[in-house]
């Protein structure tokens, strides 16, 4: 299974083999034992590497969620026998990448210094397959108010605001309190559609009787958000926490506008079956004590 996968992810079995550490002949006679159990065609073979079959999709989709729960029952028993080593593979999002995460890590790693921690960076679109699928432990990043998918456990740590995002010398930056018809003509730079804080952002418009603002840019990339922002009189509406720093320099703002109020919840996402690695259960443990320290904006 494991050398299945390896050569999925890589679509190559010359780099699938380097990354096991054996010999590319062992690797092809294990995968086509792996066809010979199953009776199927797992993978085709091709100049340019090898792709899964129909049958290898299907085995994909449960053999990542095998192979985590493998990776977890491993770290469980070198626990057990006292070894001093734990690996933690985990997504993240945007703003936890900002303070929460880093702080966390930080924390533990000062501790527990044999821990080895891989941090995989996305948006929820992706953390969210990620996680189901077994290929990170766990995801810190929004979390919806009611379940949308039965196979995932959310687990909320805190809630932040959104805000309306402007450099600190932007002409509406100096006034005590706007509305949203003040906003009127601005540029703006939104993440896309799908996005939570731009669904969050058209429904406060909506709210209002108010057709929402065409974005001038759309972007997954908050550094870019933040970058346009900062050196224009561009505006974006992202969570407060993600620009707690940037606030301290003096460089951005969150303007006062009424009627633009909007809640984001964080919090952790697991496979509600999956099992967790005595490491991850560190890692998510010192999440959790930095979540409940972490002043807010």
């Amino acid at each position: 299974m494991q050398f299945f996968l390896a050569a999925v992810r890589h679509g190559n079995l010359t780099s699938a083999a380097a990354e096991l550490e054996i010999s590319q002949p062992a690797l092809s006679k294990g995968i086509k034992a792996l066809e010979k159990a199953l009776g199927v065609r797992l993978l085709e073979r091709g100049r340019f590497g090898v792709a899964p079959t129909p049958f290898g999709e299907t085995l994909m989709a449960r053999g990542t969620v095998v192979e985590a729960e493998l990776r977890n029952a491993v770290a469980e028993i070198d626990a057990l026998k006292g070894a001093a080593r734990g690996h933690v593979l985990m997504g993240c999002g945007p703003t936890e990448a900002n303070r929460l995460l880093p702080l966390a890590l930080l924390k533990l790693t000062s501790t527990r210094p044999e821990l080895n921690v891989t941090v995989l960076y996305g948006l929820n679109e992706a953390l969210m397959p990620w996680v189901k699928h077994g290929e990170i432990d766990f995801a810190i990043s929004s979390v919806p108010a009611t379940p949308m998918d039965p196979e995932l456990a959310h687990d909320r740590l805190f809630s932040e605001s959104g805000a309306v995002v402007a450099r600190a010398a932007h002409p509406l930056a100096g006034r005590r309190q706007l509305a949203t018809a003040d906003l009127d003509g601005a540029r703006w730079i939104l993440p896309r559609r799908r996005e939570l804080e731009r669904v969050a952002f058209d429904d406060l418009f909506l709210a209002q009787g108010l057709e929402p603002p065409t974005a001038a840019i759309e972007t997954t990339s908050t550094v870019l958000m933040k970058s346009v922002v900062m050196h224009s009189d561009h505006l974006t509406y992202i969570p407060r926490e993600l620009i707690h720093w940037e606030e301290r320099a003096g460089q951005l703002v969150a303007l006062k506008v009424a009627g633009m109020e909007w809640e984001r919840r964080v919090g952790i996402t697991r496979r509600r079956r999956g099992s967790l690695s005595p490491a991850g259960r560190l890692v998510i443990d010192a999440v959790k004590a930095v979540a409940r320290e972490l002043p807010r904006s």
